[in-house]
């Protein structure tokens, strides 16, 4: 999955606590919220350092999907999406969850649903080109 596609899934799954997502599709999601929260943050402080408006703005749009896609991203790797409350035990939780957003996920479906780095039927193929 490319960087595109990933910042796309992201907003298209806004609330898709289901499915799976591979490393790529989380570790594209979370660059491109690194990079809009870091222009945010420049815009902010060249408007009004305290306010932070445009930085609050991007965080309350982007909390869900960034929530959503780290349960997804855990259940790519056969672990229910509550393992992602372990991150509120500072230090420790946080690292073992990068440890498992690094790890590969399992092949094949599970019980969360089929391989998302399964091809697909139609590589390639924009929604809505001819075939």
């Amino acid at each position: 999955m490319g960087f595109g596609q990933a910042i796309s899934a992201g907003f298209a799954k806004y609330v898709d606590f289901r499915d799976r997502a591979c490393r790529s599709e989380y570790w594209y999601w979370t660059l491109f919220t690194a990079i809009v929260y870091a222009v945010a943050y420049i815009i902010d402080a060249m408007l009004d350092p305290d306010a932070q408006l445009v930085t609050g703005l991007f965080a309350l749009a982007t909390i869900i999907p960034s929530i959503a896609v780290a349960v997804r991203r855990l259940h790519d790797l056969d672990r229910s999406g509550w393992w992602f409350l372990l991150g509120l035990i500072p230090l420790i939780g946080q690292i073992v969850l990068l440890i498992w957003y690094v790890d590969k996920g399992t092949d094949g479906p599970n019980r969360f649903g089929p391989d998302p780095l399964v091809a697909s039927p139609f590589p390639d193929q924009q929604f809505g080109a001819p075939a």
